[in-house]
């Protein structure tokens, strides 16, 4: 483990930032890329009701992201935290009962969502038209690819916080590859022609690969790496359950918030017409690239800033901070004027409808420009967890998804219409990311950080 102790503590600060952030950057391209495939291959049957099915089940699809990163995320900044105080056998039980915790709530949420799947999905906007097709997409997504949707997202976490954020990078890829590869053979007529199942059978078996991927990885690395998901380490789950739930509770709560406030999106926008679904379904996808290079930037820098805020060299935690906001926040402002100016170029690549395009266009300009916000939040809620500081963590966390988004939904549609519910998430981040600030002031003078 020299070489990735190198990474935390001596290597210069630019060089573990791009060493940390480049795979998980790249991991995450991945991962949204085999996310717009599914629209993208579903899409090309030009059938709004098959496209639409997609945007219902996905508030159902963040929960699995929900649970992931309550063992994911609590479970690598507490084993970070660990390597940091030099207590490699702690790594070794946190890193075991994040496995296995991960694992017996998304078998779980699998089987209460198998058993209520049909108010949940009608909640998340299905009709009569819809459902049948949501269900079938939602089967193979959520209740048979669940778990190892959970599992694939919790082990890159895991072996990233330990320093071998290539090899997290390798996993998660080589699903989301597959997923690409697998998609128009399942999906689109003169082959498996099954439509929007196809694309969630497509997408259950990629992430069935990746974790046998991830779970091989750890057993040749036995012995030598902090992580060990053996059964044994759950005899001392009284000693850090507590750790890592309540490092991982704001991302969790997050995600599941946003699930409520896509639901309620939905809903919304579902009384108007399918095609204004199928457009928001198209933005809800678009609108995901700086999300996830965001994402990816805060996975890559998470390790380093917990390591180092446990070691006590408050200085480097800044310097990998500070560079990973700007990285994260350039990006995004590439990404909003692409957005603006192309907006009805890009949703076309998904659907040929031209109502689903105009929809789809305007929602767009007007949604992505909360992207800079949210570039520079992300990574704020991200330190505040690896810092160990529930509060501010968890009121930044409630504040961008569910506290604000479903009142402003309500004003906002009430005075400005279907296009008034679009402006409600760039009012809601730069709210947070206000707060954020604030909190983070507070604790630079109070605590020296």
């Amino acid at each position: 483990m020299n070489q990735n102790t190198a990474v935390f503590e001596s290597m210069p600060v630019a060089q573990a930032v791009r060493k940390q952030i480049v795979p998980a950057i790249a991991s995450q391209m991945i991962a949204l890329i085999y996310n717009l495939a599914d629209t993208y291959f579903v899409g090309m049957l030009n059938d709004p009701n098959e496209t639409a099915a997609i945007t219902i089940v996905y508030s159902s699809f963040v929960m699995l992201t929900a649970i992931s990163n309550l063992f994911g995320v609590g479970g690598a900044s507490a084993l970070s935290r660990a390597l940091g105080g030099k207590k490699t056998e702690d790594a070794r039980r946190i890193a075991s009962i994040s496995f296995w915790g991960g694992l017996g709530c998304g078998i779980l949420f699998a089987i209460v969502f198998l058993i209520l799947a049909r108010p949940v999905l009608f909640l998340c906007g299905a009709t009569r038209a819809t459902y049948e097709t949501a269900f079938a997409y939602a089967r193979w997504v959520v209740v048979i690819g669940g778990p190892w949707t959970i599992l694939n997202t919790l082990l890159a976490n895991l072996v990233r916080a330990e320093g071998s954020a290539a090899q997290a990078a390798i996993g998660v890829s080589m699903g989301g590859i597959l997923n690409i590869i697998l998609d128009p053979f399942f999906v689109l007529p003169g082959f498996l022609s099954m439509g929007a199942a196809g694309a969630g059978l497509a997408t259950a078996v990629s992430n069935v690969a990746a974790t046998i991927y991830f779970l091989i990885y750890i057993a040749r690395n036995r012995g030598k790496s902090a992580i060990s998901i053996t059964p044994s380490g759950l005899k001392y789950w009284k000693q850090y359950l507590r750790t890592i739930l309540s490092t991982g509770f704001p991302s969790a709560v997050q995600y599941a918030l946003t699930v409520v406030a896509i639901a309620a999106q939905s809903r919304f926008v579902a009384q108007y017409t399918t095609e204004a679904v199928a457009g928001l379904g198209i933005v809800k996808k678009l609108d995901q690239l700086p999300l996830y290079f965001s994402i990816g930037v805060s996975n890559g820098i998470l390790p380093l800033l917990a390591y180092n805020y446990s070691a006590g060299n408050q200085e480097r935690r800044r310097g990998v901070f500070r560079l990973g906001c700007m990285i994260s926040l350039a990006f995004s402002l590439l990404c909003l004027v692409v957005y603006e100016i192309f907006a009805p170029q890009l949703s076309g690549l998904f659907i040929k409808d031209p109502v689903t395009i105009q929809y789809s266009a305007g929602f767009l300009r007007r949604m992505v420009t909360a992207m800079p916000m949210m570039s520079v939040c992300y990574p704020m809620i991200i330190q505040f967890q690896t810092m160990g500081k529930f509060k501010e963590s968890m009121v930044c966390s409630i504040l961008r998804k569910g506290v604000l988004d479903i009142p402003l939904l309500f004003l906002m549609n009430a005075l400005l219409g279907l296009n008034g519910c679009m402006w409600v998430q760039p009012i809601v981040d730069t709210i947070s990311l206000i707060v954020a600030g604030r909190f983070y002031r507070k604790l630079k003078k109070t605590e020296g950080i």
